[in-house]
């Protein structure tokens, strides 16, 4: 607008020089001065130009600054949290394959242990020794997965409300709640049943006399350990010897569907080492879920960073526009203004009416003012 009213008046100054300068009836002065005149509006105006387009250019500049900066502060808070996310991530994942590390040595020690128990006659002379020892196994097992007196996650020799004491307690996560764990270890039938040097007779009546004694340890912690309201629909036997484990999937299917219409479900070393190793894994996936919920927020915030950022990305962009527009707009005027002049310098002043003079000055006026 200020472009507008400065070229205006230029415009009517040199209009008000030649109606003065006509009216004198010097047409050989009017024209030197004419072109003097042309010669310093020329001059004004490229000047002017000069000028408005260095002040554009330092306001794009400064602008320009301005936004790096803000994207630069932007960049660093990205990367602070990223770099903050990613450590924290870093030190979960390091957890997790420090846990698989003792895991795996586990496994290498119940693997030599597994080898010894195939022939348990010259160990486990009684059956207390063997409770002792099943116990015992499956106190190492959990202590190798969640860690030693993690009261949290599982507890040995927990006391029901019923009054019998179950040989650990699992707290898993919902849906599968409290779980008990009970260590069987019916050896004496299986070893005759399994011994080759013995009879038919003999190892077929031990075959069904295992069957009926593991039917009864079923029994036991199925009425024992499943309560409504205080444990899990399910409860877990655990098989210290894998061979036994390996005889009753391969051979005894009617067990299996028994102890699985009972929600009894059958474990060995290997097997319960994988059951709990899924549901450690759970159990790291839950706190780790907080971590992505933290994530998750600071995106949301950063997103909001971006959208604002658009925004006055949009309303720069607009702005520049316009200017380019306005620019345009003077460089058509200034044309317009230059060729108004080579008309005046190539018309005969003398041949101009007056009227003439002011209508012309009236339609330029209005058309710069447009």
């Amino acid at each position: 607008m200020l472009l507008y009213v400065i070229v205006g008046l230029l415009i009517f100054n040199v209009l008000l020089l030649v109606i003065l300068l006509l009216r004198n009836n010097g047409s050989n002065d009017v024209t030197e001065r004419m072109g003097r005149l042309e010669t310093n509006i020329t001059k004004d105006i490229a000047d002017f130009n000069i000028d408005f387009s260095k002040e554009l250019r330092e306001d794009f500049e400064k602008l320009n600054e301005k936004v790096e900066n803000k994207l630069n502060r932007i960049y660093d808070q990205v990367n602070e949290r990223l770099d903050q996310n990613f450590e924290k991530t870093n030190k979960t994942f390091n957890n997790v394959i420090e846990r698989l590390t003792k895991i795996d040595e586990a496994q290498k020690k119940i693997d030599s242990l597994s080898t010894e128990i195939v022939s348990l006659q010259s160990v486990l002379t009684d059956k207390k020794t063997r409770g002792t020892f099943g116990e015992v196994n499956l106190q190492y097992i959990l202590s190798s997965i969640f860690g030693d007196n993690n009261s949290g996650i599982y507890e040995m020799q927990h006391k029901l409300s019923n009054g019998f004491i179950a040989d650990a307690i699992l707290y898993a996560p919902s849906p599968l709640g409290t779980i008990a764990i009970d260590s069987k270890f019916p050896l004496e039938n299986y070893e005759r049943m399994t011994n080759r040097q013995l009879t038919p007779e003999i190892r077929k009546a031990a075959e069904k006399q295992f069957k009926i004694d593991f039917k009864k340890h079923i029994d036991a912690i199925a009425t024992k350990y499943i309560l409504p309201g205080e444990t899990a629909s399910e409860a877990i036997m655990f098989l210290p010897a894998e061979a036994i484990f390996a005889e009753v999937n391969a051979y005894h299917q009617d067990l299996l569907k028994d102890a699985y219409n009972k929600k009894v479900w059958i474990t060995s070393p290997t097997t319960l080492m994988s059951t709990l190793s899924v549901i450690s894994m759970i159990l790291k996936n839950m706190e780790r879920d907080k971590y992505a919920k933290v994530i998750h927020d600071e995106l949301n915030r950063l997103s909001l960073d971006f959208s604002r950022y658009k925004e006055r990305w949009d309303k720069l962009s607009r702005n520049i526009d316009t200017v380019s527009k306005s620019v345009k707009e003077l460089h058509t005027t200034s044309e317009k203004i230059t060729k108004r002049f080579d008309s005046i310098n190539k018309v005969d002043v003398k041949t101009i009416a007056s009227s003439s003079i002011i209508n012309d000055e009236d339609e330029d006026v209005l058309e710069i003012e447009e």
